[in-house]
């Protein structure tokens, strides 16, 4: 294993620790913002690292589209190319080929699918993905090429997938092979079936992999649907591993994940709220777009150390929103980002001190009850 995982406190399944790389150390919980297409949607690289982001994902579907692998690797890789010295993870390309369902085909071998750009052909394959991930743009750690399914599933259409998955994270795992400096994690699928879960669990952990995601989720089974499954999926995976759920989500859902085990997080939501005028805050999500803020000198959030929170009022941001500028989408992006950064910072302290439990409770008396 290239990245040692030291889990440094627990309270009940909950864990804060440490994932070592040789780009940085990865502080757990983590929240990873999504850089699809080599950036962080209306942010720089320096403020993206100012709201104290360890990592940031990539996304192999879009980048081997739009520049291109090859181009990409003459270029330095990803982090020569977007100015990022820090961790990346890229997901891939599964769950975005499986979501052009009208456009793609899945066989053993491989998914066939067009662009949604230009309408070209393209083949992509476990061994194919693991190449563009860990040799063109030089990934951190790369992920095994899955077959997700959408929900809700039959039980034999979940199986299929799962099984499928099962025989793809082996020959991902074969084209990554051993390398020093990098790391492949296997995904766990089986949709809302405990019995598929655990058999996707049993078949990763005999192939062996750096860290474990749990996949199939995010996918609209709702807020109490992905509890239930989280209820028992992490402890399926190994304790000395680190444990990542895809494309979660709402800070409320990054509690209760945290809660029941899980260490690391993506999602899309903060710089897509932030480009529609929504701001996530202790207490819910607020909409600077309403009239009620056009004379709000106050901060969104004076405690969040980031110039976007503490520096700039709830009036201009309204102002800004309102009159569709694009420095409003970015400073709303940029503390949403930093918002996020500090759930997942509270949370490492809380749990560090023995204390998750009680500010779980507070959390969802302010958060979840407005």
């Amino acid at each position: 294993m290239p990245f040692p995982f030291t889990l440094t406190a627990t309270e009940g399944r909950a864990r804060t620790g440490v994932l070592t790389t040789p780009r940085g150390d990865i502080r757990t919980p983590a929240f990873m913002p999504v850089g699809t297409a080599a950036t962080v949607k209306a942010m720089s690289v320096d403020q993206v690292k100012a709201t104290g982001a360890d990592i940031i994902l990539g996304n192999t579907y879009h980048l081997m589209l739009r520049p291109g692998p090859e181009r990409m690797e003459r270029l330095g890789g990803l982090h020569a190319f977007m100015g990022w010295d820090k961790p990346i993870l890229t997901d891939s390309g599964g769950f975005q080929v499986m979501s052009l369902a009208g456009i793609s085909k899945v066989k053993e071998e491989a998914v066939t699918f067009s662009s949604h750009i230009d309408g070209s052909k393209h083949i992509l394959s476990p061994e194919r993905s693991i190449e563009i991930q860990a040799d063109r743009i030089g990934a951190d750690i790369s992920m095994q090429l899955d077959e997700c399914v959408a929900w809700p599933a039959e039980e034999p259409r979940a199986r299929a997938a799962m099984e499928l998955s099962a025989r793809w994270a082996a020959r991902s795992k074969a084209a990554f092979g051993t390398r020093e400096t990098q790391g492949l994690f296997g995904i766990q699928q089986g949709s809302t079936f405990e019995n598929l879960r655990r058999e996707s669990s049993e078949r990763l952990i005999d192939i062996g992999f750096d860290g474990y995601a749990i996949g199939g989720l995010a996918v609209g089974e709702g807020h109490q649907a992905m509890c239930e499954v989280l209820d028992y999926a992490p402890d399926m995976l190994p304790a000395d591993r680190p444990r990542y759920l895809m494309g979660v989500g709402k800070p409320v859902d990054l509690v209760e994940a945290v809660w029941r085990g899980v260490d690391m997080f993506d999602c899309v939501l903060p710089t897509r709220a932030g480009r529609h005028g929504q701001a996530w805050t202790w207490d819910g999500p607020i909409n600077l777009k309403n009239a009620r803020f056009a004379e709000d000198r106050t901060p969104l959030d004076p405690t969040i150390d980031c110039p976007a929170s503490s520096q700039t009022s709830k009036a201009y941001l309204h102002h800004l929103i309102r009159a569709d500028e694009i420095l409003g989408k970015t400073l709303l992006s940029w503390h949403n980002i930093a918002f996020y950064q500090a759930v997942t910072a509270a949370m490492r302290e809380a749990i560090a001190h023995g204390r998750f439990e009680a500010w779980r409770k507070d959390f969802h008396a302010r958060h979840v009850s407005n």
